[in-house]
């Protein structure tokens, strides 16, 4: 692969990560919860579930699953099932608006947030799929294992980039966003996005059900 087309990835790939999406906004309402930590902890997870699919693509394994409409509707039901089981989190927290100050989370909920995380990106089939439509297009005949490692790891790492950064810029804003009426506009913000891309998904799915 030549670096010309390689550059042209990675100006495909920055575009795609400065996107935000649900990936974004789990990751917003878990520092916001848990602090960086669990904002990290919960940006790590998209991004083991985003290399997951990147390398299931890579190898082949993504194609069968795309050509399964059954597989697909389940995957899309399930994560528009969970996006809205998240967004429900989030209203229902501004709704009551109440706060108790944060502590240092705990491992339970780093891992809690991990899982948020890995779950929104693996059950989002748009991710495989774009992996699919772009993949063919900057592979060459020939290429090496190190170059296709490359390649494929390439969005997984710059889309967790920005997460990393919204984890950190939450956490060092803690005082101001600590206010109740902060809390329960981002709160309210946060779950209106991640419901709007449950019905999006489920949309999708009755599209292709139709």
């Amino acid at each position: 692969m030549e670096w010309s087309l390689y550059l042209s990835f990675v100006a495909i790939a920055v575009a795609v990560a400065l996107t935000p999406g649900s990936d974004t906004a789990v990751v917003l309402k878990n520092s916001l919860m848990g602090g960086r930590r669990g904002g990290l902890a919960t940006a790590m997870g998209v991004f083991l579930a985003g290399s997951t699919q990147a390398v299931l693509a890579a190898v082949g394994l993504g194609i069968i699953v795309a050509q399964s409409q059954t597989a697909l509707q389940v995957i899309r039901w399930v994560g528009a099932a969970y996006l809205a089981w998240l967004a429900f989190q989030s209203l229902r927290s501004a709704w009551k608006g109440q706060y108790a100050r944060p502590a240092l989370p705990s491992a339970a909920v780093r891992r809690r947030g991990f899982l948020q995380g890995y779950l929104t990106n693996l059950t989002n089939p748009q991710v495989l799929m774009f992996f699919l439509a772009l993949f063919p297009q900057f592979m060459t005949p020939g290429m090496s294992f190190w170059a296709l490692a490359l390649l494929t790891m390439t969005l997984p790492v710059l889309g967790t980039v920005p997460l990393l950064i919204i984890a950190t810029l939450v956490d060092r804003a803690a005082t101001w966003w600590q206010r109740r009426s902060v809390r329960r506009v981002l709160d309210a913000a946060t779950g209106a996005v991640l419901g709007f891309l449950s019905i999006r998904v489920a949309a999708d799915a009755f599209r292709e059900a139709a």
